[in-house]
């Protein structure tokens, strides 16, 4: 049963891969696991690893990924030669049951060697009778890649002596220098010359060498072969000593001069000499070491023939052996044609591809059959001998998958098989078939007042899962958007203050197909408040009979910026008590909320003056009893600001006149009755001071203020018992609650999104302002 295993697993497929050389370690060459249809997690658990044949691989087996990575440095030279292509046959064991599969590893070429020179310099002795035209063969430079990047030219430094005869480009290419002018060694006995080699390559990489040539003072003649090039074939495999060649060269020369014996050039490679023998009498060439076509298919043999004349002289000519292949070549997939990429709504049976198939064997080891991996979606069917189609077997979707990696193999009818195989790329183009969607349907944007125009108040995206114009989307505003605008899919602020708190509308996302698809989502747009108004003092509401005359001008006077200020007038009698109301700032902010909550403040005279005010009520009173130390007449300057950041203020003016208690009441009759006709007041109502001097004035103060304390202690006691909590309205989450003072205040809000709650009872009502809990804007 084992031996029927194992036959079974070495006749298992090939996977074929290629990898450039001079890869970094740990390069992933190719997805092994997933190539040998093995699941996730199967490879580290069948203990997936590479059996070691021979020479070393440089690559290795992720236990944990079942990937083939790279483990060393590779060198398509070191490892193949000047063999191509350059494939490393490798083996891959899979346990649980044992498998074997045969992996081949191609290590393609790169032009990372340059032309090498075998010396620096060579030294040439040319004879000073040489005639011009004479041609002198030279050591050419090696390229240690293949292909194009070995394709090697030369070029000679400036000489008005000797040019460069370069004769063909491959193994067979011979390189000579040419006499173009008689010699005088009387006049130049040596010639330096540099020799330059470039390859092919891009970019090209070359190399040097210096010719130094001697001029002879002898006329005698070189040995000449009666072929500059021989060509010579041989199997692979062949017996050791097995004659290759017998060159045959000739001199005309007399004597000793026209004794020859064969050896190999001096530029002849380590590699020839441990293949190849030659005997130097006899000029034949025998094999030495063992033929392999897939290590190197030919074999380059630079042999000279010297004579032994004093000084000797050389001809040179070059053998080319040329190592025949045995059956055991794999078969080639080929590309004849590629439409790609295919469209996604494609028909099924629409050609993609098609491919020829060929096997440079003969017999039953060059039929093939082919096949498709994986089977769907697509298929492949035979048109004629040697060619294939790769036709569409089911329907494609370009958002599920977009591009198909396919690989057609072929295996030969050999024993055991061979397998080819080529991979394909297929990518799928786009249709428009999805409408742009967006991640919300209602999307809610939080904007401050007054932004300037342009600025971006959200950012919106659609999805398109289509590609290029199909996936390219724009918006705009559909409707209800007066005063929004949206480019690259944020809403964008045109500038003006909303009168309302609240604007919606719809944003429309359409894309570049044909025809083009739509997607909408609406955007609720609440404005927050921004502390942009100052407090404005708003004018007198006329004086109450028992009030003093109110006379109040405005002033252009401000202690701040965008701050407004007043003058006004009132009247105090002397001896008037301690708290005794003079005059009111009223004042009025057009914002909500905390940026609309006022305070009062005595700015001048500061210090223990005689008056002072309420801080959140605007009331002037008297912090003490006036007496005439006080002098005639007191000028107060009052600051009122808001709870804004940053804070805006205005300023009144508030003279106070002193006057006796006679005086004070018919000051005070007289502006009541002429109140109607004055100039407009300025925000301050002034209230006198008693009606006579009489000292039961105090005790009826006194009386009232006792009474007054105990009414309004029983009714806040009645109203936090029985009297029902104020329902506000606001936003979502927990409300906030502001009271303006103890004694009230005359700031309120003017937008309706905010809710004020009035105490009733007393005539100085609490004001309070909720404030709905929203989210800072973004």
């Amino acid at each position: 049963v084992l031996v029927l295993q194992a036959a079974w697993a070495l006749a298992g497929g090939q996977v074929r891969y290629s990898v450039p050389e001079e890869g970094k370690a740990g390069t992933v060459v190719g997805r092994l696991a997933q190539d040998l249809g093995l699941e996730a997690g199967e490879a580290e658990a069948r203990r997936l690893r590479l059996v070691a044949q021979g020479r070393r691989a440089s690559v290795e087996v992720s236990g944990a990924s079942g990937a083939l990575l790279v483990s060393s440095r590779l060198d398509r030279e070191e490892l193949c030669g000047k063999s191509s292509p350059c494939a490393l046959r490798l083996e891959v064991l899979l346990e649980r049951p044992l498998r074997v599969f045969h992996v081949q590893l191609e290590v393609t070429d790169i032009n990372d060697n340059a032309p090498i020179f075998r010396v620096d310099e060579e030294a040439l002795n040319i004879a000073e009778s040489s005639v011009p035209g004479s041609r002198f063969p030279l050591e050419g430079a090696s390229d240690a890649d293949i292909g194009t990047n070995a394709q090697l030219s030369y070029t000679l430094s400036p000489s008005e002596y000797f040019g460069l005869d370069h004769q063909g480009n491959d193994e067979s290419a011979s390189l000579g220098l040419i006499l173009t002018k008689s010699l005088d060694r009387e006049a130049i006995p040596v010639h330096r010359l540099v020799l330059t080699a470039s390859d092919g390559g891009r970019p090209s990489l070359t190399g040097t060498m210096e010719l130094v040539i001697s001029v002879l003072d002898a006329n005698d003649n070189a040995p000449q072969f009666n072929q500059s090039v021989y060509k010579v074939k041989a199997l692979e495999g062949s017996e050791l000593g097995t004659l290759l060649v017998t060159l045959s060269a000739t001199d005309p020369d007399d004597g000793i001069n026209s004794d020859i014996i064969y050896l190999f050039s001096k530029r002849v490679s380590t590699k020839v000499k441990e293949m190849f023998t030659i005997d130097e009498n006899k000029g034949e060439i025998r094999l030495q070491g063992k033929l392999d076509y897939e290590e190197m298919h030919s074999y380059e043999i630079p042999v000279e023939a010297r004579d032994k004349g004093s000084p000797p002289l050389s001809g040179h000519c070059k053998v080319v052996l040329e190592v025949l292949d045995v059956n055991d070549n794999a078969p080639e997939v080929w590309v004849t044609s590629l439409s790609v990429p295919v469209s996604e709504d494609a028909s099924v049976g629409t050609v993609v591809a098609v491919l020829s198939v060929s096997d440079r064997d003969s017999g039953a080891n060059g039929r093939v059959r082919c096949w498709v991996w994986p089977a769907v979606p697509f298929g492949l069917e035979a048109t004629f001998a040697g060619s294939y189609s790769l036709v569409l077997r089911e329907a494609l979707d370009r958002e599920r998958v977009s591009e198909y990696e396919v690989e057609v193999r072929a295996e030969d009818g050999g024993a055991p098989a061979l397998r080819g195989s080529r991979g394909l790329r297929v990518p799928v183009s786009d249709v428009n078939d999805n409408a742009p969607a967006f991640a919300q349907a209602v999307y809610t944007v939080l904007a401050r007042e007054n932004n300037a125009a342009g600025a971006e108040l959200a950012r919106l995206w659609a999805r398109d899962p289509d590609e290029a114009g199909n996936g390219r989307v724009s918006y705009s505003v559909w409707e209800g958007g007066v005063g929004v605008g949206v480019g690259g899919g944020a809403a964008s602020w045109s500038g003006w203050r909303a009168a309302s708190s609240y604007v919606s509308f719809e944003v429309r996302a359409v894309d570049a197909g044909e025809p083009a698809l739509c997607g909408n989502a609406t955007v609720q747009l609440f404005v927050l408040d921004e502390n942009d108004n100052a407090p404005a003092l708003l004018p007198a509401a006329g004086s109450a009979p028992e009030a003093g005359a109110v006379a109040a001008e405005a002033s252009s006077l401000s202690s701040e910026p965008g701050s407004v200020s007043g003058t006004q007038w009132a009247w105090a009698a002397w001896g008037a008590p301690a708290g005794q109301v003079v005059a009111k700032i009223r004042a009025v902010d057009a914002d909500s909320g905390y940026n609309a909550w006022l305070r009062y403040e005595l700015w001048e005279p500061r210090g223990k003056g005689p008056f002072r005010v309420g801080l959140y009520s605007g009331e002037v009173s008297t912090a003490r009893p006036l007496d005439e130390a006080d002098g005639p007449r007191h000028r107060l300057l009052i600051v009122v600001r808001d709870h804004g950041e940053p804070a805006r203020s205005a300023t009144a003016t508030l003279s106070v006149s002193l006057l006796e208690a006679a005086e004070a009441a018919l000051a005070a009759g007289s502006s009541s009755s002429s109140s109607s006709g004055s100039r407009s007041s300025v925000g301050v109502e002034v209230v006198g001071g008693a009606g006579s001097a009489a000292t039961n004035v105090w005790l009826v103060v006194a009386i009232c203020a006792v009474s007054s304390v105990f009414l309004l202690a029983l009714v806040l006691y009645g109203a936090s018992r029985w009297a029902p909590r104020a329902a506000v309205l606001s936003g979502p989450g927990p409300t906030t609650l502001v009271c303006a003072s103890e004694v009230g205040s005359w700031s309120y809000s003017q937008r309706h999104s905010r809710s004020l709650c009035v105490a009733d009872g007393a005539a100085k009502s609490d004001l309070m302002v909720f404030s709905p809990n929203f989210p800072p804007p973004p």
